[in-house]
């Protein structure tokens, strides 16, 4: 009799429990936000976003790749990272500093700079330098064409062709008239006060492009500066932090996805986080999920065509990628 009632409470316990579950995850989600211009409708293929601007056919983070990828590609993002200069300009680079993308050192071979790099004293960091000190280097000099000539190396027509570090006005000057659609993902490697300065320029900059004021998604790996744009710039979408994004895929892993309390637009992943044990992303559950609070899913950076069509299958709204003209070849597979 004593065992009979033991099981019974242990089956009225495991009951209360699948209910808990199934309950949470019937109850529908509060949305992120109610607006979200980088999803894409059901059904329709993923945005192409441009990383860096495309490093593979361009000298990536320059006007030239800029240029390149929206109007030859016709990518739907431009996605890149932001450094405040010395002298309060916002410029595209992917690193702190510029040793590795353009001829700071003079001519010697990419293999040396990268050497030279690994003393982080002798690197020229972003942050030092004013934007035209900046401005006379060529940002195309070690970049190399599909057969490994570095066909930039001896240009000297750099603002003509593109090729010097860009702004952030300049980018947004160069399309707001005749690409009014144009979306960005950009991240604020700064921390700190710069940090801090660099979300205010960034807001002023919009201010002169009002119509791209809703169409950029800000993301930040610095708790400070993932809480200023959310304190006092809270108009702008962000994309999730480290931590947001970690606590975002586990709950959705638990089944307890109504205890996630991001506020995010976008979720930006690669296709699997290494944590001693191999997490995969590439999952339609996390899309489906993630869409259901209107978050858009935006995977990094994919560029093999499996991987993509991979990705495509699952609904994804964004891929973003280092070659958007692979991409677009992809992309028109699927429209014929």
């Amino acid at each position: 009799m004593k065992k009979h009632r033991v099981l019974k409470t242990l089956g009225m316990i495991l009951a209360a429990v699948l209910l808990f579950f199934v309950v949470i995850n019937l109850i529908p989600p509060k949305k992120n936000v109610e607006e979200n211009p980088f999803l894409v409708e059901d059904g329709e293929l993923p945005m192409i976003a441009a990383h860096r601007g495309g490093g593979v056919s361009n000298p990536e983070n320059t006007m030239l790749a800029f240029r390149e990828a929206v109007k030859t590609y016709r990518v739907d993002i431009i996605e890149s990272d932001l450094y405040l200069t010395s002298d309060g300009y916002l410029v595209y680079n992917h690193d702190a500093y510029i040793d590795e993308t353009c001829n700071v050192n003079g001519d010697i071979s990419l293999e040396e700079v990268e050497a030279l790099c690994e003393d982080e004293e002798k690197r020229h960091y972003i942050k030092d330098m004013t934007l035209e000190e900046l401005r006379q280097y060529n940002f195309g000099y070690y970049f190399e064409d599909e057969n490994g000539v570095r066909i930039y190396r001896d240009e000297t027509d750099l603002e003509g062709k593109g090729l010097q570090i860009a702004t952030v006005e300049q980018l947004f000057e160069e399309f707001y008239e005749s690409h009014p659609e144009l979306l960005f993902i950009v991240e604020i490697k700064n921390d700190g006060e710069r940090g801090f300065e660099a979300c205010k320029l960034l807001y002023k900059t919009l201010e002169k492009y009002p119509r791209y004021m809703d169409r950029i998604v800000v993301g930040t790996f610095h708790d400070e500066i993932e809480e200023e744009l959310k304190t006092k710039y809270p108009s702008l979408y962000r994309g999730a932090p480290t931590g947001s994004a970690a606590s975002f895929v586990i709950t959705q892993m638990l089944g307890v996805n109504l205890f996630d309390s991001g506020d995010f637009a976008c979720l930006q992943i690669p296709t699997s986080y290494d944590v001693g044990i191999t997490i995969e992303l590439d999952k339609k559950t996390y899309v489906d999920r993630a869409h259901k609070r209107n978050i858009a899913v935006q995977y990094w950076t994919i560029n093999d065509e499996e991987t993509m069509r991979e990705l495509i299958e699952l609904g994804c709204d964004c891929i973003m990628t280092d070659d958007p003209a692979l991409l677009g070849r992809v992309l028109e597979s699927y429209r014929k």
